[in-house]
């Protein structure tokens, strides 16, 4: 292919991907009513599933402060357009959301001509992991991250002030609580594409192991506003645990790196 026939072949492309994502977002826009009352506004429900595992958790060990309840909150509109923008927004970030899956595998396609047989055996099930961790990191989110933090936000209060809260206020937290895990949990992936290029190896990820830790312990405390130890760690741990599968990752590219490049010294 020359250069005008790559973009024209990059240009189809991102109309499929699109496409997918304009269809995402009339599914979701059409069932605007019951995807509110059940997936955005599920957390201030006190039967949400989060909730009712950690009280029965809590009630099993003894450990009181585990069990988070939802929190009181009445939501308000202060602006005549916010209803129907919100939904608009929600409607465009499930689209993506949905449309995640193609949307990789459309980048597949464009990329995949351009890989040599070595390359194409290495990135087998790629579409399949991008989408899978993207997902992950997103349900994360919304069943992990996000009841706590708001349950914490919700419930604090300072000089009697508290316990009203905007749609667009809401929305932007749910938003910040969900599709960044969706890309944090891409980690594993990274990792293995700086390791193919040679940017990091085993060795270098090793060496700041304890580093990683504490940066991780303070994005938890970041990412969980909950003062609480208990919520830090179920997010610190889970990202940790990302980042000894990238070590993985890596050392099994350098491994192979490795028996290539002896292959070549023997031929």
């Amino acid at each position: 292919m020359n250069f005008f026939e790559h973009l024209d072949e990059l240009r189809s492309r991102l109309i499929r991907a699109i496409i997918a994502v304009v269809v995402g977002m009339i599914g979701t826009f059409v069932s605007g009513d019951w995807l509110f009352s059940n997936v955005v506004f599920a957390q201030l429900k006190p039967d949400f599933v989060t909730y009712r595992v950690m009280c029965a958790f809590a009630e099993k060990t003894g450990l009181a402060g585990l069990c988070i309840k939802a929190p009181k909150v009445e939501m308000m509109n202060i602006d005549m357009g916010e209803p129907f923008f919100k939904h608009m927004q929600f409607s465009f970030i499930m689209g993506i959301i949905i449309a995640i899956p193609y949307i990789i595998y459309q980048l597949w396609l464009f990329i995949k001509p351009g890989l040599m047989d070595v390359e194409m055996k290495a990135a087998r099930g790629f579409v399949f992991i991008c989408s899978s961790l993207f997902l992950f990191g997103v349900a994360f989110g919304y069943f992990v991250i996000a009841p706590f933090s708001i349950a914490f936000l919700a419930g604090y209060t300072i000089g009697g002030v508290g316990g009203n809260t905007t749609l667009s206020s809401y929305m932007g937290y749910m938003t910040m609580f969900t599709l960044p895990m969706g890309i944090v949990f891409e980690l594993p992936v990274i990792i293995y594409f700086l390791s193919r290029i040679g940017i990091v190896t085993p060795r270098f990820l090793k060496q700041y192991r304890k580093h990683m830790v504490v940066v991780l312990l303070i994005l938890a405390g970041i990412i969980t506003p909950s003062p609480d130890i208990v919520s830090q760690l179920l997010v610190g741990v889970p990202l940790y645990l990302l980042y000894e599968i990238g070590i993985i990752v890596s050392e099994k590219v350098q491994r192979k790196k490795l028996l290539r490049e002896k292959n070549q010294m023997v031929q």
